[in-house]
C-alpha cells in the first residue's frame, strides 16, 4: 500500500501576478486545481514602467490568458469605455490585468516569496513576513524582475548618474537636464520620447541605426517592396519577429522541438532590436548618435562622462535602454541546492513538456522560458498557449491529489 503523500497548502503555487502570472492562475482555477497565487497584481508593469508609455504589441495581441469571450481585452474595452485603439496605453493595461486579477485570481496573496525549497511531497516556500507555504507544484512567473542587462562599462557607477529604464516610472525629474539614452529598441526609443516629453535634453546612443518597425504603412509610404507588401499583408497575430518567421513564433509547440541551434537563431531573428514607426514622428528635438561605441564612463563631479573611440560627451545623467537578459540566479528565489539542479543554458532555464524544469513539478513560464518554447513567450501574446499547456500538463499529472488531501 503506497503512503499518502505530505498535506500541502495547495496544489499549486503561482510566484508572480503579472500577465503570465494571472493567465496561468486563471486556468488552472477554472479548472478546479487548488492553486495560490502569490505576488502584486501587475506590480513590475506598475513599479518599473514609465508613465504615458504605449505597448509595442497590437491591440489584438495585448491580451491576457484568454484570445475571445468575457475576459477579453474587447471586452474590458467595452466595459470601460476605452476605444480599441492601437497602441494601448500603459495605464490601461495595467487596469485591464487588475480587472482580470478582481474577477479570475481574487483570493490573490500579494506577500512576497523569498526563498523556494524543496520539500518532501513538493515545495517549502519561505514568504518575506516569516510565513511559509508548502505546495505540490510551483510555477514561476516573475517576468524580468532583476533581469536587467547592464553593460559592464557602467558597472560601479553611482545610481544618481547611471540607471536602467526598468528603475523608473516616470520621467520628470529630469526636467532640464542633458540625459543619454542608451540603446536602440523600443524600451530605449520610448524612453528618449518621454523624456523630452518631460523637458529633459535628450540624445540617444546606439551602436547602429534604429529599425523602425511598420513605420512605412504609418507613413503612408507607396513604393513597397514586395517583401514590404507580404510583411504587412500576411503578418502574424502577435507581429513577433520578421515575416515569415513570425508565423513560426506563433507556435510555441513547435518551436519547442526545434533543434537547439535553430530555436537559438529564431530568437535572435525575432528579438532583435526594433522600435515601433508610431514613435518615430515624436523623434524630433532627439539627437541620435548611431554607430557610436561606448568605451568608457567616468563620474566627472555631478555629471558623468561617455567616452567613446573618437570623442567624448558630457551628460547629467545615463539611462540604458539595453534591455534584459535571462539569467533565473539573479531572481535571488532559489535554495542553493535548488537552483543547483535547474538545468540551465545561459541562465535560462531548459523546459520540457508543460514548461517544466529538470526538477519536476518547478515551472517557468514567460520570459524565462523564451530559452525554450521561443520568441512568443516575451510578449503578454504568448500568455494563452503558456495557461493552456500549464493546465494540460499538471491535470494529466494530478490525479489523486484530492484523496491525498482527505
Amino acid at each position: 500500500m503506497t503512503a499518502p503523500m505530505p498535506r500541502t497548502d495547495c496544489e499549486v503555487a503561482v510566484i508572480g501576478a503579472g500577465p503570465f502570472g494571472l493567465a496561468v492562475a486563471s486556468a488552472l482555477k477554472a479548472a478546479r486545481i487548488e492553486t495560490l497565487a502569490l505576488g502584486g497584481a501587475m506590480s513590475f508593469w506598475r513599479d518599473h514602467m514609465p508613465r504615458g508609455m504605449r505597448l509595442r504589441s497590437p491591440w489584438h495581441a495585448t491580451y491576457i490568458g484568454q484570445t475571445k469571450g468575457a475576459l477579453s481585452l474587447d471586452s474590458y474595452a467595452a466595459v470601460l469605455g476605452i476605444s480599441p485603439r492601437e497602441p494601448l496605453l500603459l495605464e490601461n493595461f495595467i487596469d485591464y490585468g487588475l480587472w482580470i486579477q478582481a474577477q479570475t485570481v481574487a483570493d490573490l496573496d500579494t506577500r512576497w516569496v523569498s526563498r523556494i525549497e524543496t520539500a518532501k511531497g513538493g515545495f517549502r516556500l519561505a514568504l518575506a513576513d516569516g510565513d511559509a507555504v508548502h505546495a505540490r507544484r510551483v510555477v514561476v512567473a516573475t517576468g524580468l524582475m532583476n533581469q536587467q542587462m547592464i553593460p559592464a562599462v557602467f558597472n560601479g557607477l553611482p545610481a544618481e548618474l547611471v540607471s536602467h529604464a526598468s528603475e523608473h516610472a516616470g520621467y520628470e525629474a529630469f526636467r532640464g537636464k542633458r540625459v543619454a539614452v542608451i540603446g536602440r529598441g523600443q524600451s530605449a526609443c520610448e524612453s528618449a520620447v518621454l523624456l523630452k516629453r518631460s523637458g529633459a535634453d535628450v540624445e540617444l546612443v546606439c551602436r547602429g541605426d534604429i529599425h523602425w518597425l511598420g513605420y512605412r504603412t504609418l507613413s503612408g509610404n507607396k513604393s513597397w517592396s514586395l517583401r514590404d507588401f507580404a510583411s504587412e499583408r500576411l503578418a502574424s497575430p502577435s507581429r513577433v519577429g520578421p515575416f515569415p518567421l513570425s508565423w513560426l513564433v506563433e507556435v510555441p509547440g513547435f518551436v519547442h522541438r526545434f533543434p537547439e541551434a535553430a530555436r537559438d537563431g529564431l530568437n535572435t531573428r525575432s528579438l532583435g532590436a526594433g522600435a515601433s514607426g508610431w514613435l518615430k514622428p515624436d523623434f524630433d528635438g532627439i539627437k541620435v548618435n548611431a554607430g557610436s561605441r561606448i568605451v568608457g564612463a567616468a563620474a566627472k563631479g555631478h555629471a558623468i562622462e561617455l567616452r567613446f573611440e573618437k570623442d567624448a560627451a558630457t551628460f547629467d545623467h545615463v539611462l540604458l535602454g539595453t534591455g534584459y537578459q535571462i539569467d533565473i540566479a539573479r531572481l535571488g528565489l532559489f535554495a542553493p541546492d535548488v537552483l543547483a539542479a535547474i538545468t540551465r543554458r545561459e541562465g535560462a532555464p531548459v523546459l520540457s513538456a508543460g514548461f517544466e524544469s529538470s526538477i519536476p513539478g518547478l515551472h517557468f513560464v514567460g520570459a524565462s522560458a523564451v530559452g525554450s518554447f521561443g520568441p512568443l513567450m516575451r510578449f503578454t501574446a504568448g500568455t494563452p498557449y503558456a495557461a493552456r499547456n500549464v493546465t494540460r500538463f499538471v491535470k494529466a499529472r494530478g490525479k489523486g491529489y484530492a484523496a491525498a488531501r482527505n
